[in-house]
């Protein structure tokens, strides 16, 4: 559904994004990950056609969708407003201005969402705190239903319990009514769980994009007897380790032989996928090595 072929972007002199091509699909829960200035912001507001490309080619539905009347309703970019200008605005009109900018907009759900989250729809969005005005967003998001809903840190200002309230509302609305989502986010242990799939930028570069799970097996985590795991571990490239007591756990980049499996386990260590974080910090530390 979306297609970049070759897309680079400029502000002035700077380079924001160098030559990225990747492919995403109708459907699924894709984490855009990078550190701060990697570019993530730069490709998610080309996806939603805030800008125009330097040089490269974008398709969304099979057509161009900057200034595209039949994409731009089908996207939206959930994100904290810095500016100021929706301050003074009542959140019950912000409500109606995103219904009629979204053609697939749900009123009931909406109205749930409003008393779940317990939204004083009567009050200034101004007058909110950091959280709930990260509520209202999300409930902009959530209840829009377009095809293509992202999420750039929208949810910053929520404390834990409202944002596995927002993670377990968006799960089961995305299994009834299945979309494209695209989160970037900071809480990438709370939010990993979600995804399908996710994209790694860093220097302006989409370094990796793969399902989850492939991504995963592209490190090992090693448990055991602090000194097995330290002599099964020298001289491999490790991600992160930690010790309790005896015991110590060390996450190694890179796949395991086979035969390498059988010595471990013969050692009594046990095996399993790192976190996506442990690799994504890896990943971006070490300059895109995969």
């Amino acid at each position: 559904m979306i297609n970049f072929e070759n897309v680079s972007l400029n502000y002035g002199n700077t380079l924001a994004l160098n030559n990225v091509s990747l492919k995403l699909p109708e459907q699924g829960i894709c984490g855009v990950l990078g550190r701060n200035g990697a570019g993530k912001t730069s490709l998610l507001s080309l996806l939603c056609a805030y800008r125009r490309p330097t040089s490269g080619k974008i398709t969304i539905f099979g057509e161009n969708p900057y200034e595209n009347r039949n994409i731009m309703p089908r996207i939206a970019l959930i994100h904290e407003d810095q500016s100021g200008i929706e301050n003074d605005f009542k959140i019950k009109d912000l409500f109606k201005i995103a219904a009629t900018l979204r053609p697939n907009w749900d009123t009931t759900y909406a109205e749930k969402l409003i008393k779940l989250f317990e939204i004083p729809v009567k009050k200034t969005i101004g007058s909110l705190s950091h959280g709930m005005r990260s509520a209202v967003h999300v409930i902009i998001g959530l209840a829009g239903q377009t095809p293509i809903t992202i999420y750039d840190e929208a949810y910053l200002g929520m404390d834990a319990a409202m944002r596995k309230l927002f993670i377990s509302e968006l799960l089961s609305d995305y299994m009834q009514r299945p979309k494209l989502i695209l989160f970037s986010t900071h809480f990438l242990n709370e939010m990993e769980g979600l995804f399908s799939e996710a994209i790694i930028i860093d220097k302006g570069q989409v370094i990796a994009h793969d399902d989850c799970d492939n991504l995963r097996s592209k490190g090992t985590a090693v448990t055991g007897f602090s000194e097995v795991v330290d002599r099964f571990a020298n001289g491999r490239e490790i991600l992160s380790q930690r010790a309790l007591g005896r015991q110590k756990e060390v996450v190694l980049f890179g796949e395991l032989s086979e035969n390498e499996r059988l010595a471990a386990e013969k050692e009594g260590l046990e095996l399993s996928h790192p976190s996506l974080q442990d690799l994504f910090i890896y990943m971006t530390e070490k300059g895109g090595k995969e």
